[in-house]
């Protein structure tokens, strides 16, 4: 049975892999005997690389600043030149707060680019690239509680991801009859590098107050993602696709 969950001859493309939630899905699927493509800011971060070729698995990394869209553009094209790609996974993602009525529109774009432009691109590259050559892929994205709720100070973010949850519902209907499945992921609150200071921070009122009204009663740890992600990269998933698969602690049920 849990040949299924198999992902040998198959190679994830994958951004935002350098750590947290990206690097946990990245060495999981590795785990599961995927070879992965990093997509990355800082080729420096050589953590995800080393773990993935540990486990006997292939890594190759590029460099790319989602931010900008001439970055993106040509990134579908040059990978597939040299590397044969099944999944793509769109984890890399920025949170820039302010008051809506205060926010730059440099920032604004910063967001809009990194979490909703260079998502679309993506998929839309690889999305066609599969369809000319006849692959059967899968797309996974990164969608958010705030792809359902509005948020605080987040306009920007909640705007991008909620517009990925419905671009994921979108590519669905149009590519299932090509054999691509798209679905997201939509993180709760994790443990994770951006809110460190949240929960180490010596006054713990917005942590403690946050904590209380997750059901499952913690914050979520990044490994918890390796189960979603290998499932619905995996042939596990294959009467799945247009789903976003809400991970966080049984929050949005509350």
């Amino acid at each position: 049975m849990l040949d299924i969950f198999d992902l040998t001859g198959k190679t994830a493309l994958i951004t935002g892999g350098g750590k947290g939630i990206g690097q946990a899905i990245a060495i999981g699927l590795a785990e599961a005997n995927c070879d992965i493509v990093l997509i990355l800011r800082d080729l420096s971060q050589a953590i995800t690389k080393e773990a993935i070729e540990k486990l006997g698995r292939k890594c190759h990394v590029y460099a790319s600043e989602l931010a900008d869209r001439s970055s993106v553009q040509n990134i579908v094209s040059t990978v597939t030149e040299k590397h044969n790609i099944d999944i793509l996974i769109n984890v890399a993602g920025i949170q820039r707060r302010c008051l809506a009525a205060e926010y730059p529109q440099e920032t604004w774009d910063e967001v809009i680019n990194v979490n909703l432009n260079s998502v679309f691109v993506l998929c839309r590259d690889m999305g066609k690239y599969w369809i000319e050559n006849k692959i059967k892929g899968v797309i996974i994205n990164t969608a958010s509680l705030a792809t359902f709720q509005g948020g605080i100070n987040m306009a920007a973010y909640a705007a991008s991801k909620g517009a990925v949850g419905q671009l994921t519902k979108a590519l669905s209907n149009e590519w299932l009859p090509y054999g691509i499945r798209v679905n997201a992921i939509a993180p709760g609150y994790i443990a994770t590098d951006m809110n460190t200071d949240t929960r180490t921070n010596t006054d713990t009122t917005y942590y403690d107050s946050i904590t209380t009204r997750i059901p499952i009663g913690r914050w979520g740890d990044v490994k918890e993602f390796v189960g979603p992600a290998v499932f619905l990269a995996s042939q596990a998933s294959s009467y799945v696709s247009g789903e976003i698969l809400l991970v966080d602690g049984g929050w949005m049920a509350r």
